[in-house]
């Protein structure tokens, strides 16, 4: 693997986020979305006005937030789909999910490249293998498409929409799939990326303009990128926290990495080591990321 380059990273903003998760850059307002899952929180970033980070305050478990073509944004709460109006702060249900297992709440999601959203679910009291992978169509219809996970994690599509790469995290791989845009159908599931022992667990994952994947590490200490075609790892940025969540390429010109992190799980001794844990990154890395799909629901 080729020496890391120097990357200047930042610390855009000291949440203390419990579970900081979920970033995705709204190209029509110029802000970061993300969400701290534990605190039922979706905080707002606009890097004009970075002293003046907003929040809304959604409860249970907001997991997965989206921009929504109609306005305001989509999001995946403890057991659904929803929308949020930020003008009337009114939410309303789009879907349930998984009504019959109270043990389970939604976790990462994302829009395909034509406006589906996929969302995954989890067990919270860690029982493998209860979680699935869905997809919201903009009729609302609701489908599984991957069964039996553990922890639904990162997703990303190539540019041509054609590759669905997805981590469900215990099994410390990124796997790949056909991606029939159409009928949003996947199959020829097969390993892209293996993380090694040692590097934590793969969890929020995206994708730049070039195909290579970004992977941020539980209990990795980084975010590393990685060439799908070849399982090859090609660089990693450290982190001043452990719990490193998930990554979103934004800015205007979708060339800033932000990196959410996490502090659940830490004790004082842990945090004294990792003041910064919970906090909200940016890293300036020379390549861009693609455009976040808004929901067309």
């Amino acid at each position: 693997m080729p020496q890391d380059p120097f990357f200047e990273l930042k610390l855009v903003y000291d949440a203390r986020a419990e579970l900081g998760e979920g970033p995705v850059w709204d190209t029509r307002s110029e802000r970061l979305f993300w969400v701290d899952i534990l605190a039922h929180r979706v905080h707002i970033h606009d890097p004009k006005q970075p002293l003046s980070e907003s929040a809304i305050e959604l409860s249970p478990y907001v997991s997965s937030v989206i921009p929504r073509l109609s306005g305001g944004i989509a999001l995946t709460l403890q057991n659904g789909f929803y929308a949020y109006d930020s003008t009337s702060a009114e939410l309303k249900l789009l879907a349930e999910v998984e009504a019959s297992v109270p043990g389970n709440r939604f976790n990462d999601g994302k829009c395909d490249p034509v406006g589906r959203y996929l969302a995954g679910t989890m067990s919270m009291i860690d029982q493998p293998s209860m979680g699935t992978l869905y997809s919201l169509d903009a009729d609302l219809t609701v489908k599984p498409l991957v069964t039996e996970v553990s922890v639904s994690n990162g997703m990303a599509w190539s540019a041509d929409g054609g590759t669905l790469y997805y981590i469900d995290t215990p099994t410390r791989q990124v796997v790949a799939f056909d991606y029939e845009l159409a009928a949003g159908a996947v199959s020829n599931r097969r390993i892209a990326v293996e993380i090694p022992e040692g590097q934590g667990s793969p969890d929020g994952m995206t994708i730049d303009s070039e195909g290579m994947l970004w992977v941020a590490h539980w209990g990795g200490w980084q975010v590393s990128r990685w060439d799908p075609a070849t399982g090859e790892k090609l660089l990693s940025i450290p982190v001043p926290a452990s719990q490193v969540t998930s990554c979103a390429f934004g800015g205007p010109d979708l060339d800033k990495l932000y990196i959410t992190t996490a502090r659940v799980g830490l004790d004082e001794a842990k945090l004294a080591d990792q003041p910064l844990a919970g906090g909200l990154f940016c890293a300036e890395i020379g390549v861009r990321g693609l455009p976040a799909v808004p929901f067309r629901g």
